[in-house]
């Protein structure tokens, strides 16, 4: 079998060589398309179902939304976990498939649950899918900055103007490119239409809330009447009554009284204002801001992606696309890490092909044949990344550190098919026998030690494939590059070389270079006392092997080697009734106490919720970005910063501190739906249990040695004010649970009555009490209810 490819090559001299460079230049293409990025992506086959339910608690979640979603689910093909997270007003609900799922049918299956489930849903909440991204995919994340910003605070107008930007510009522009799943918006105040009904006006007018709520869903749209034809012409009848502008909602009425309208703008203060804020967006300590989280496409190429955004945005900047001069600005940007990444795989790759080609030069002792070894050993990384790029394996720390440690071992074939060449050329060539004979018996003759050789190697490699889970993920991309490399260097050997050889080998003798010499008289000697004391060199190898194996049991392990990815995430976490405004506050502490470290480049705090249906980050909990100055420009090592930086929070109070990387904390929610390296679950029904039990697990775990940044998740804490209504109380006055709910929904959180349309934006118009009708405990039990006979009952009658 190998006797007849080396024949069939030197037959096809020319072809093979013709090959040979066509391949070539195929794999320095494949470098260019080759998906690129700084870690295998080891997150599971995963859909994300996300539901919002404002103003409804933790408890009321799971059981209105979450079990009736979790019951539509169970049994779907290929399923095998189901978790979920029930917090204030959100669901998230995470589907893991088998590895063999693809992620696409696997969200066509939720989808078409989804809609069995939709009915039953409590009114006004809808399900929807989490983008197919994953760990890896938050690739891209910026500021909306003004040249003239500086360290100027910004207003509640600058702040709702770069929002709206944000929204209705930046974010179409941005989600148009190739490779984007989704932009998360965060920070800013969104714009809305607010009416501010006065409820002593109503009360004066004898309106009810639901009136006004009414009259305005019923007054902001157009009509369509067909067609009017006249003589040879047509025209087409509308019927205009959208709301363009808040005067118009100041015109819209609601009763006549003796002939006098009653309008909104009587009853109501009509205004633009903010919608009531879940998160906000903080810049190095001085400033909120604006901030857009890009997220990858599952499977996307992060350095492609990336670069497109980048030229996108370099587009938009220059061209001055955005309003009064606003600039993008990204605070986090992956191809730093993947640049930098692979600089350190390219630089080791590139050293360790140097170092081969010098040890080739100096043993062989012949330059024709390193030049052929040489050739081998480009021509093999070449020909893995074509083969890598068609089978859409990434270019990962794990796939070239394969490829680093198989430099070395894929010349071995080549080494000695063409040192066997060599040696017998320099024998049999002046006899006059066929030069292509000679390299044809010569090349078969070492053919099957050089296959088996390299095939055991190979499949030493294998059983890191059997591997299942994270770990297949992680260490799978290593061995098959290794498998590739070196199954082309065994083909390469039987085919290339032997053409080489007969192109430019002319064979030589069989004697050993100076180097080898001086080498091989030292192990000759220590070869005969071997031999000579086999008995005590087995002796010897044993203590050896057994004080190995006792420093194998002491040496520390960890899953793998922990990247610094030149950035920290310092995870802050307060107490749970913390409001929004007090968790601004302490934020902007936190963040400018970071910045005071050395060797801190910038620092963007995420704080609360984004604007994705799937983000289920609350006003307690922020998730700053703390980017470092590059390794050359700082003093201090990225642990030495991190230690720092605990030593600057820990005395702010009522805070739990967990400080990861970006990718890392991504990564291990995504995989386990905590942000931390080692976390414990416990289950049950009882919560006051679950927490003991938690608490007790936390005394234990902080007297572990190595163990840091101890956070347990807090399943309590957060104030209600309940508003419990008496069902005999509105039973006498002929009111229903539903119409006192609605009052509340309405009047105290806000409820959207339309949309008002402003060219291609859409702002929500939402009828609500004004402030001093609805923030105090006296001024809710003042709530006025309209009974069906027109009597006027206030809520603390009810409830």
């Amino acid at each position: 079998m190998i006797g007849r490819i080396v024949r069939l090559s030197l037959q096809q001299r020319l072809l093979v060589v013709i090959i040979a460079i066509v391949l070539m230049v195929a794999g320095l293409l494949a470098t260019k398309r080759l998906s690129v990025d700084a870690f295998p992506d080891v997150t599971n086959v995963q859909v994300q179902i996300a539901a919002e339910a404002p103003g409804k608690s933790p408890e009321e979640v799971e059981r209105f939304v979450t079990i009736p979603i979790e019951l539509g689910m169970t049994g779907l093909p290929g399923l095998t976990e189901m978790r979920s997270l029930n917090r204030n007003g959100i669901s998230v609900i995470t589907l893991v498939f088998t590895e063999k799922t693809d992620i696409y049918f696997a969200r066509q299956l939720v989808t078409e649950r989804l809609i069995e489930v939709a009915s039953k849903m409590p009114p006004g909440i809808t399900p929807v899918l989490a983008p197919p991204s994953t760990g890896l995919g938050e690739i891209y994340q910026y500021t909306l900055d003004h040249p003239s910003d500086r360290h100027r605070e910004l207003s509640v107008d600058d702040l709702s103007d770069r929002r709206a930007v944000q929204d209705w510009i930046v974010r179409p522009m941005l989600r148009s490119i190739p490779g984007v799943a989704e932009i998360n918006t965060q920070g800013g105040y969104a714009r809305e239409y607010q009416v501010l009904v006065n409820p002593e006006r109503l009360r004066h007018y004898q309106i009810s809330l639901q009136e006004v709520y009414q009259a305005l869903a019923r007054n902001n749209a157009n009509s369509g009447g067909g067609q009017l034809p006249s003589y040879a012409e047509r025209y087409l009848i509308r019927g205009l009554g959208l709301i363009t502008k808040p005067e118009d909602i100041g015109k819209i009425i609601l009763k006549e009284v003796k002939g006098i309208p009653v309008y909104v703008k009587n009853v109501a203060e009509v205004t633009i204002g903010s919608e009531i804020r879940q998160g906000a967006a903080i810049k190095n300590g001085y400033t909120e801001s604006v901030a857009g989280i890009v997220q990858m496409i599952r499977g996307g190429n992060a350095r492609e992606v990336v670069n497109r955004i980048k030229l996108k945005v370099a587009e938009i900047n220059e061209g001055k696309l955005l309003p009064d001069g606003l600039q993008i600005v990204p605070f986090y940007d992956r191809t730093d890490l993947v640049n930098a990444a692979m600089f350190n795989v390219a630089k080791v790759l590139v050293e360790g092909v140097i170092l081969v080609v010098i040890l080739l030069f100096l043993f062989l002792g012949d330059v024709r044949s390193s030049l052929i070894v040489v050739a081998t050993l480009l021509l093999t990384p070449l020909l893995t990344f074509l083969v890598m790029n068609r089978y859409g394996i990434s270019a990962n720390l794990m796939s070239l550190g394969g490829l680093a440690i198989a430099i070395g071992i894929m010349v071995d074939g080549s080494v000695v098919v063409v040192e066997n060449t060599f040696a017998k050329l320099g024998e049999r060539l002046k006899s006059g026998e066929s030069k292509n004979r000679i390299i044809l018996e010569a090349a078969s003759e070492v053919g099957t030690p050089v296959l088996f050789g390299v095939g055991i190697i190979i499949l030493v490699f294998m059983p890191l494939l059997s591997l299942e889970g994270m770990e297949g993920k992680m260490f799978a991309p290593m061995a098959i590059t290794i498998a590739i490399a070196l199954a082309i260097s065994l083909i390469l050997s039987f085919t290339l070389s032997p053409v080489l050889c007969s192109y430019i080998l002319k064979g030589g003798s069989e004697d050993d270079t100076k180097i080898v010499k001086k080498l091989r008289a030292p192990y000759e000697r220590w070869l005969h006392w071997s031999l000579a004391n086999p008995k005590l060199v087995v002796k010897r190898s044993l203590i050896a092997l057994g004080i190995s194996l006792v420093g194998f049991v002491l040496l520390g392990k960890a899953f793998i080697p922990v990247m610094q990815e030149g950035s920290i995430t310092p995870v802050i976490v307060r107490a749970p009734n913390i409001s929004l405004d007090e968790s601004i506050k302490l934020e902007f502490e936190a963040i400018k106490r970071i910045m005071t470290i050395p060797g801190v480049e910038m620092a963007v705090s995420r704080l609360g919720k984004g604007e994705s249906p799937a983000d289920p980050g609350q006003p307690n909990e922020s998730d700053p970005i703390v980017t470092l100055k590059p390794l050359g420009d700082r003093d201090l090592s990225q642990e030495e910063i991190a230690q720092q930086i605990r030593e600057k929070l820990k005395t702010l109070p009522g805070i739990e501190l967990a400080i990861s990387q970006p990718i890392a904390a991504r990564v291990d929610e995504m995989v386990s739906g905590v942000r931390s390296q080692v976390a414990v679950k416990i289950f049950g029904e009882d919560l006051a249990v679950l927490q003991k039990l938690g608490s007790q697990i936390g005394q234990i775990l902080t007297k572990m040695k190595g163990s840091n940044d101890l956070r347990i998740e807090q399943a309590s804490g957060q104030n209600y004010l309940n508003i419990k209504i008496d069902r005999d109380a509105i039973a006498r006055y002929g009111i229903n649970v539903s119409d006192v709910n609605e009052v509340i929904e309405t009047a105290i959180g806000g409820k959207q009555a339309s949309i008002v349309y402003e060219g291609e934006r859409r702002f929500p118009l939402v009828l609500r009490y004004p402030s001093p009708y609805r923030n105090n405990i006296d001024a809710i039990e003042n709530i006025i209810l309209h009974s069906p006979n027109g009597a006027q009952v206030l809520m603390r009658d009810l409830a």
